[in-house]
């Protein structure tokens, strides 16, 4: 009798260790997934930028650097993608719509460009793959909000850090200031 409630008392520190570490895997897992969404949408969106900047390099002559931009803008995103750091992600994508917003408002300027079949079409899948970015980082964001909520609360904070569960970073949207592309037409 008197081993029982010693043994009741572990019993329910280990049901509890347990559902805790269940927990934050799923947590964990469920932010893993998203950001892989955001993945395969970056992914789409990488490999569409090359087939617009080539359909507009012949007709944008004068506006080289708008095209130099994006292109170099493409490739820090991809290198910081590639680094697994998703606060520097973060950054290097924001950069990137905000050279390829800068692009569709040059695009603009171009009659012949504006009503370009081609033009339009990769402009058209680009601001559906935009749009998909959002909506995965929403539910990224979404995601890394329940799990560090997992880690930084009771009882999970009690075991959170010995079992090796630290907090994440969100994909931050862009500065106000980045968010507006300038446009010089001269």
């Amino acid at each position: 009798m008197e081993l029982i409630l010693p043994i009741a008392i572990i019993g329910a520190v280990l049901l509890l260790v347990i559902s805790s570490y269940n927990g934050l895997v799923n947590a964990r897992n469920r932010v893993d997934e998203a950001l892989g969404q955001i993945q395969v949408q970056l992914k789409r969106r990488y490999d569409l930028i090359p087939n617009l900047v080539e359909a507009v390099k012949g007709q944008m002559g004068f506006e080289k650097g708008v095209l130099e931009s994006v292109t170099a803008a493409r490739a820090a995103a991809v290198n910081a993608g590639a680094t697994g750091n998703t606060a520097a992600q973060a950054k290097a994508e924001n950069m990137l719509s905000s050279s390829l917003r800068t692009l569709f408002a040059n695009v603009e300027a171009y009659p012949t460009l504006k009503s370009n079949e081609n033009v339009i079409q990769l402009q058209e899948q680009l601001t559906s793959t935009e749009n998909q970015i959002g909506f995965s980082r929403q539910h990224y964001n979404a995601s890394v909000l329940s799990y560090n909520n997992s880690v930084q609360t009771f009882p999970g904070l009690l075991f959170a850090g010995a079992l090796g569960f630290a907090k994440r970073d969100f994909f931050d949207a862009p500065d106000s200031e980045e968010a507006v592309p300038k446009v010089s037409l001269s």
